[in-house]
């Protein structure tokens, strides 16, 4: 940074309202609880990392970084301070650092959930972030999600191809592995997403990064090219999980940099379409939190990224970008985005096997995305309402079990659509089983569109059954939910 200012540091130096010399004091005795009682650091060496942007040597960055996470309630990575050990790269960077090198996605993929871990075990919440916008996420990766992955020419050149350098990583990190660990990392996934799928992310999350954590130790050696793309892969998944994870939480900064951390991983394994999929998965977040112009933004890599993905992944891209669309209103373009995923998903003949992690996008999530597209447009549009109730049914028909948190949002689709049409008393009854089974799972997400569907119901506030209704969810929904009011009028 040679004599520049570190913006990254002073801007979050002054959120901690600490002292120049209380850091320094708290730097020094979280060294030594770190395992470097030899560190001193005092006032004077405080202000020119703030004032003439000197970058300290290892360890301080990762203790400022861990002071900085207890301090602030979120995850804060040696980057966030303007710390970066890269920085000797030449490459053209822009928004989030943007290209990253394989080594460094390894670094900061382990930084970030050893942070992230740090939190869930001090009970702290990481929700202090803003999420970045759609449009500079898409400005960023957009070429870059179109080359080729490089690691032979991108990683460092060691004598030793299993060697790792030990001063940028912790003594407790995971050693070389092959096929059979890998076989066993591959096969978490699946457990995990299960899980997932059946109760929501709350309960799961912390296992789901303490994997990704010892992942991203692995990825710190030279493997075989085989299994370093594996290894990629493995990443890249547990990365788009922890993300939805922490999505389906409300932690929303975190669950973007997952989404950001599983692109950059797929697209090291040579997985472009696995990276669109990590895309597309930011821009439902973005519809969810009433940023579906933002999305649509963010869906021009994914799709990019995806030109030569099988048809059924194709079709679930094109049902994102319908969400979004409805979301703002645009029916026109709802219809066409709706009816290329039918196209789409009708051309997949089942003759390939899918990736494992498009394995969830059945029939079912084909409906499920059609009722809750239909029923966001109904908002704008009421005449589609029956089309949303429609697709809701078939999806409900179609789900098999395990998929609890999924058949909870195609009731409150249902019960949305029912009252968009003016049909209030079916409305009612299938909001109430959505309500008597959103409890089985641990999804924040279930509860924001159930004060969705809520709101619906004051336009019928002098019918008996919905009066009761409301009163019933009243009585349950959390206060988090209550509050909630998105820019547009669907989530």
């Amino acid at each position: 940074m040679g004599n520049e200012a570190n913006t990254r540091l002073a801007d979050l130096f002054g959120l901690t309202g600490w002292s120049k010399g209380e850091l320094a004091r708290l730097v020094n005795r979280q060294a030594a609880a770190m395992g470097h009682p030899q560190l001193a650091t005092d006032t004077s060496r405080v202000r020119r990392w703030i004032d003439t942007g000197e970058s300290p040597r290892e360890p301080v960055p990762r203790v400022l970084a861990a002071l900085f996470t207890e301090r602030l309630g979120r995850v804060v990575t040696t980057e966030d301070l303007g710390f970066d050990r890269h920085r000797q790269s030449t490459r053209r960077t822009s928004g989030d650092g943007l290209p990253w090198l394989p080594e460094r996605t390894a670094a900061v993929l382990t930084e970030f959930t050893g942070m992230d871990l740090m939190l869930n075990r001090r009970g702290l919440v990481g929700a202090g972030a803003a999420l970045a916008s759609g449009t500079v996420l898409s400005t960023a990766m957009y070429d870059w999600l179109r080359t080729d992955p490089a690691l032979a020419a991108d990683a460092p050149d060691l004598d030793n191809p299993l060697d790792a350098d030990p001063g940028a990583h912790d003594r407790y990190e995971a050693a070389p592995v092959g096929d059979e660990e890998v076989d066993s990392l591959e096969g978490s996934v699946d457990v995990f997403r299960a899980w997932d799928a059946s109760r929501g992310g709350g309960l799961q999350r912390k296992a789901v990064v303490g994997q990704l954590n010892e992942v991203g130790g692995m990825l710190s050696y030279r493997h075989p090219p085989r299994l370093q793309r594996r290894l990629w892969g493995v990443a890249a998944n547990l990365s788009v999980l922890a993300g939805w994870m922490s999505h389906d939480v409300g932690l929303e900064p975190t669950a973007q940099k997952y989404f950001v951390i599983a692109t950059h991983a797929a697209r090291e394994g040579g997985d472009r379409p696995r990276a669109g999929e990590a895309l597309s998965r930011a821009a439902r977040q973005l519809v969810h939190l009433g940023r579906p112009d933002e999305a649509l933004e963010l869906m021009k890599p994914a799709v990019g990224a995806s030109e030569q993905a099988p048809p059924r992944t194709r079709a679930m891209l094109s049902t994102v970008e319908a969400w979004a669309y409805a979301s703002l209103g645009r029916v026109q373009e709802t219809h066409r985005a709706l009816g290329e995923a039918e196209v789409l998903f009708a051309a997949d003949k089942g003759d390939v096997e899918p990736p494992d992690w498009m394995r969830h996008f059945d029939e079912a999530d084909l409906h499920g995305m059609q009722a809750l597209a239909y029923r966001t447009l109904a908002e704008y549009d009421p005449s589609v309402a029956a089309e949303a109730q429609e697709h809701a049914h078939r999806a409900l028909a179609l789900r098999a079990g395990g998929h609890e948190r999924s058949m909870v949002f195609d009731y409150l689709s249902l019960a949305s659509a029912c009252l968009l049409g003016g049909d209030p008393e079916q409305g009612a009854r299938h909001a109430r089983t959505a309500l008597q089974n959103i409890v089985q799972t641990s999804s924040h997400r279930t509860w924001d569109r159930m004060a969705q569907m809520y709101r619906l119901t004051d336009r019928y506030s002098g019918n008996p059954d919905i009066q009761g209704l409301r009163e019933e969810i009243e009585a349950v929904l959390p206060r988090r939910a209550r509050g909630r009011v998105p820019r547009t009028r669907a989530v």
